[in-house]
């Protein structure tokens, strides 16, 4: 100890040296990043002659551990984590119940139209071909009288043949291939009969967009009542339909026939269901349907479909996400407003 400066170090941090480390004539020792334990500093020192205390000296300490490296912390973590992923798995079995339930809510209320439908139209025209055909085969029955109730009766069937056709023809998938909304429409227009001299002009403006196809069925379905109904009903001579794709995707059928009367198009017929059902499509795509109708003007139909519920997008844009929470905001569940001039 004459010559301090020569006195020579080393020293061992257990547990976490195997060795001594040798620090030389330094009197200091860093250490960096210790976890949470217990520690026993020792240190051995030599003269100038080089002769080492093998004893040395030890000094023993403990380092607490902070609240995010407890036990209890840990076990909280692990259980946050096993309720997050539960919470996750909970709500996808609900998304996925919610979407079969709609979509059998669906198909339901469109087995019960397609009921009233048959109930209020095929089977009555049935059931009244059944009553000439009996008055037919009555003996007191002259021949020409027999005749004319033939003829009657072939009316009455192709009445019925036609309602039919009409039925099946709104279960068919008629737009489910990509982007053939206007095929759809110009088909549903040949297969409703319509008289002879009513004239059909149709235009579909701007660029076909992918659609999504329950969306698209739901106009589809839509469009097609306003079609039959103007075809079997208006008497009118012209009937304009335009298709137009925009921000917004817009559909308008008009007709110059004799309009509907204002009492049949606030409430509807009774016991039919096509303005009903046409309100509740539009409702289910939050959309806007409006009815315009006169005597002297005819009948219009407009719907209009918010582009962020009809179109798909790869990718949705910021601009696209905050019109579509805004449109949810102020139109839950859809809208549409039916006026008589």
């Amino acid at each position: 100890l004459r010559i301090p400066e020569r006195v020579q170090f080393r020293y061992r941090l257990d547990p976490v040296d195997t060795e001594w480390s040798d620090a030389g004539t330094r009197r200091q020792a860093y250490y960096t990043k210790l976890r949470p334990g217990n520690y026993t500093f020792r240190v051995i020192a030599s003269n100038d002659h080089g002769v080492w205390n093998e004893t040395g000296a030890s000094f023993s300490f403990r380092i607490l551990p902070a609240w995010y490296q407890t036990a209890w912390f840990a076990v909280l973590c692990g259980l946050a984590i096993v309720l997050i992923v539960w919470m996750i798995y909970r709500l996808r079995l609900r998304q996925v119940a919610a979407t079969l339930s709609a979509r059998f809510d669906d198909r339901l209320a469109e087995r019960t139209r397609l009921a009233r439908e048959l109930h209020d139209t095929f089977l009555q025209t049935v059931q009244s071909s059944k009553m000439i055909a009996e008055d037919a085969l009555r003996e007191d029955t002259d021949e020409k009288r027999r005749q004319q109730t033939l003829e009657k009766l072939s009316i009455w069937l192709g009445r019925a043949v036609d309602e039919a056709r009409a039925a099946v023809h709104s279960l068919r998938g008629s737009t489910t291939e990509k982007n053939h909304l206007s095929e759809a429409l110009q088909r549903a227009v040949e297969e409703h009969e319509r008289p002879a001299s009513m004239s059909v002009i149709f235009s579909a403006v701007g660029d076909a967009r992918d659609m999504h196809p329950i969306v698209r069925d739901e106009i589809y379905r839509i469009a097609d009542e306003a079609i039959r109904n103007a075809a079997a009903h208006s008497r009118g001579s012209r009937l304009e339909i335009e298709l137009r794709y925009a921000n917004d995707l817009s559909l308008r059928i008009k007709d110059n026939g004799q309009g509907i009367d204002p009492a049949l198009l606030a409430g509807g017929r009774e016991g039919h269901f096509g303005l009903q059902g046409m309100r509740e499509r539009a409702s289910r795509i939050r959309s806007k349907l409006t009815v315009v109708s006169s005597a002297k003007a005819g009948t219009e139909v407009t719907l209009v479909v918010p582009g962020t519920v009809v179109y798909r997008y790869e990718h949705p844009t910021l601009f696209h996400k905050l019109n579509n929470t805004v449109r949810r905001l102020f139109h839950p569940s859809g809208d549409d407003d039916i006026r008589p001039d």
